[in-house]
């Protein structure tokens, strides 16, 4: 009886480890918890989980970028209302407003039925697998993946490009693929593969090698460019967001001049560069009004002692 009884226990330690190895059915998704999702792999499988915390910034809080927010808005409002729109690539300089265009997007829309699921670069792999998941969902989604490049021969390049092509196993008429990114064609290109251009009477022709990395960012249908900003424009932002933290003498010469000296230390004149120069700034402005309060309240009750 020990001997089955051992056999049993070392049975079920197996059983146990296998259950472990096997990834089991996925979790059901609550599509009321958030307007934003994530792709996750976790130890038992793979899953999409809402996103609770999701960053509420608005259309009109970005400046600057007033012919990008256009086009891609309107490609966007298409794919909402049901109608042919394209998948996008917002390419350009850092901290020029790609990423915040499209969570300000999905804020705007999300109320006629948008939704986003981020996918990290490394699970662009998984790309089928989401879309089979959402395809009969009445929500109109928007497959993100932020700062998208490539290395030679990554998997996720192929699993992009298939997507894109919307193959017999991935076509689904109720999501695009948005991506930000700081490189045009996605992959890193090399001196040497100039050896391959060839002349053909007065025209030149690219390599086969070069062809296949433009081919992936020919496959999405709208090509959006970011540029760094000029001086009146980066202080334009600079004041957006000193009056969105509530900065006191948000529009004071002295701002604006410590504004330009923060340019000037990072080498960029960005709508990122600006938020994080007005939160230092409207911080240490608040904090030292707050600080003047106490201080002339302090004052106030020694004189009445």
């Amino acid at each position: 009886m020990k001997d089955v009884s051992t056999l049993i226990a070392r049975a079920e330690g197996l059983v146990e480890r296998l259950e472990r190895l096997v990834p089991g059915a996925p979790p059901a998704i609550d599509w009321k918890a958030s307007i934003a999702f994530r792709w996750r792999r976790r130890e038992r499988g793979r899953s999409i989980e809402p996103v609770i915390n999701v960053h509420r910034i608005e259309l009109g809080d970005l400046r600057g970028i007033d012919e990008q927010k256009h086009r891609v808005e309107e490609n966007t409002r298409q794919f909402v209302g049901g109608f042919p729109a394209n998948n996008v690539l917002l390419t350009g300089a850092r901290g020029t407003g790609k990423s915040s265009l499209v969570k300000a997007l999905l804020n705007r829309y999300a109320p006629r039925g948008l939704r986003l699921i981020e996918v990290e670069k490394q699970d662009l792999v998984d790309l089928p697998d989401i879309v089979e998941r959402i395809y009969r969902r009445p929500e109109r989604f928007i497959l993100y993946c932020d700062d998208l490049s490539f290395e030679a021969d990554e998997p996720g390049y192929k699993a992009l490009k298939v997507v894109l092509d919307g193959s017999v196993a991935a076509a689904c008429e109720n999501c695009l693929i948005y991506a930000t990114s700081n490189r045009r064609h996605l992959m890193p290109e090399f001196m040497h593969e100039n050896l391959e251009y060839k002349h053909v009477g007065e025209e030149i022709h690219p390599g086969e090698t070069s062809e296949e990395k433009v081919s992936l960012s020919e496959r999405f249908g709208l090509w959006v460019s970011f540029y760094p900003f000029d001086q009146d424009d980066y202080l334009r932002i600079v004041d957006v967001w000193l009056d969105h933290f509530k900065a006191p003498a948000a529009h004071s010469d002295a701002a604006r001049r410590a504004a330009l000296q923060w340019s000037l230390q990072r080498g960029s004149r960005s709508g990122r560069v600006a938020w994080q120069f007005a939160r230092d700034w409207a911080g240490k402005q608040r904090m030292k009004a707050e600080g003047n309060k106490a201080r002339m309240k302090d004052e106030g009750g020694r004189r009445k002692g």
